[in-house]
């Protein structure tokens, strides 16, 4: 316990950094922290914390604090920042300090990989959960089933979202080597992070780095469908590696099989036998592949293949995936955080094969912010066309130029070209909801992509159309 410490965390409203101070509490420390924004809904939890927050100012680091862990966010410049390097007080990133301070005499479970990971984490933790184990978590989202991102926990299983992204300004590896895992989830690997990863090779490296930290008495659970995955762990690993796969693998130990288009219903097997039949809330056929790698996790951590089916069939997803924003005049409008190819794809037909599934009978419109630099760069712009097969309507704003080349930034009218009469680029979000208020029908979903705010598309376009 660190009930007379004092950590002071930089960069607390970003989400990963808000779970990492609840947690901090939670394990006895005294908490403050600072931001540029301190404004809600980010305000309002930390308040309910009894966690002291402020703008950036040198006097936050007075009295000294025993800790500062500084947020991903932050960099040279930051005027508490150059306070701490100035004067030598003693600093760490958030991964480090979790690792450091919340990790010890836990059983990291380490959900890794491109896509996938918020959703697999979650759901681990519900499965968990649901065997009475009381897990503890860290997750870079909002399990409908937790009302919140972090938890210390009273079990030994820890689940972690294990993101590729590089730690700090002054520790470049991967936020998942800081981890610890043994139990260790890979679901994908792709090109993704443009701004900190010169190439599939980089990416390659950390994964490597990764396996390279799970001890011989540990647990590897693999998709064998992923070429990029089984060349990473050829490539040196040296800990038992369980695979799953889509059902007609040749030798995967844990094989999935969609009984519907949608993913709403599916059946895994364990060498060959089927052993968990599912019908649950969620959808996307990549989800059922999600599933099956974290059935094949919580099978080796002990839990029944019942227990596991309860958990599935309970499981409420996760906030910005799929999520129902509201309805009104009979058009549903939905919130996805998809920005990558393969997620978007699978994201669109998972939504039309749904509307099928429910007989509605109207159109399919996706509205895309292409806002992560990946996304606003055009690295994936030949990619992109193809992943609107299933929609029948497609409005997309244009990419931001910032920090990139005009030759380097995505262009959404060729895009748009490419998928057809059918999409359109509109200059901002006002003019999508006058464009939708004008001619969406009842029947039709709307399907919002983005991993930002969107200038407050969601409720404003259903205040409109409620109107």
């Amino acid at each position: 316990m660190h009930s007379k410490q004092h950590v002071h965390i930089l960069g607390i409203c970003g989400t990963a950094m808000a779970a990492i101070a609840a947690l901090a509490k939670e394990k006895g420390w005294h908490v403050t922290g600072s931001d540029e924004g301190v404004y809600p809904p980010m305000s309002d939890y930390l308040a309910s914390l009894n966690i002291d927050i402020a703008t950036f100012n040198e006097t936050n680091l007075k009295p000294t604090p025993d800790l500062c862990v500084i947020g991903n966010a932050m960099s040279r410049g930051n005027v508490e920042v150059e306070a701490i390097l100035t004067h030598g007080l003693r600093y760490c990133s958030g991964p480090e300090f979790v690792g450091n301070d919340i990790l010890p005499n836990k059983h990291a479970m380490v959900v890794a990989g491109t896509h996938g990971k918020t959703t697999s984490s979650s759901l681990m933790a519900h499965v968990l959960a649901c065997a009475k184990k009381e897990p503890g978590f860290l997750i870079g989202g909002i399990p409908e089933n937790f009302g919140g991102g972090a938890r210390l926990g009273a079990d030994e299983a820890f689940v972690l979202e294990g993101d590729e992204y590089d730690t700090a300004f002054f520790d470049k590896r991967s936020k998942f080597l800081h981890y610890h895992a043994k139990t260790l989830i890979l679901n994908n690997l792709e090109f993704d992070h443009a701004d900190i990863f010169a190439n599939l090779d980089a990416i390659k490296l950390q994964f490597s780095y990764l396996l390279r930290t799970v001890p011989n008495n540990g647990d590897i659970i693999a998709n064998a469908d992923d070429a990029n995955l089984l060349d990473v762990l050829e490539k040196g690993c040296w800990t038992p590696i369980t695979y799953f796969a889509k059902h007609g693998h040749a030798s995967a130990q844990w094989q999935w099989q969609a009984l519907e288009k949608d993913g709403s219903e599916f059946i895994l097997y364990h060498h060959n036998s089927p052993c968990i039949h599912v019908t649950w809330h969620m959808i996307g056929v990549h989800n059922v592949s999600n599933a099956c790698a974290v059935a094949a996790a919580a099978h080796m951590y002990g839990i029944d293949d019942a227990t596991i089916q309860q958990a599935f069939e309970s499981f409420a997803g996760i906030r910005r995936r799929m999520t129902l924003v509201g309805e009104a005049g009979g058009i549903r409008i939905f919130d996805d955080f998809a920005h990558h190819p393969t997620a978007i794809e699978g994201m669109v037909s998972a939504a039309k094969h749904a509307m099928k599934h429910q007989q509605r009978t109207g159109q399919l419109w996706v509205i895309v912010e292409p806002r992560s630099n990946t996304m606003r760069s055009n690295i994936h712009q030949t990619r992109l066309p193809a992943c609107f097969n299933d929609a029948d309507q497609v409005i997309f704003i244009p990419a931001s130029h910032r920090n990139l080349a005009d030759d380097e930034v995505l262009d959404t009218h060729w895009v748009c070209k490419q998928i057809g009469a059918h999409a359109q680029v509109l200059p901002h979000a006002d003019a999508i909801i006058q464009h939708l208020v004008t001619h969406a029908h009842p029947n039709d979903d709307i399907l919002i992509l983005s991993n930002g705010g969107f200038d407050g598309i969601h409720q404003r376009l259903l205040h409109v159309l409620q109107q």
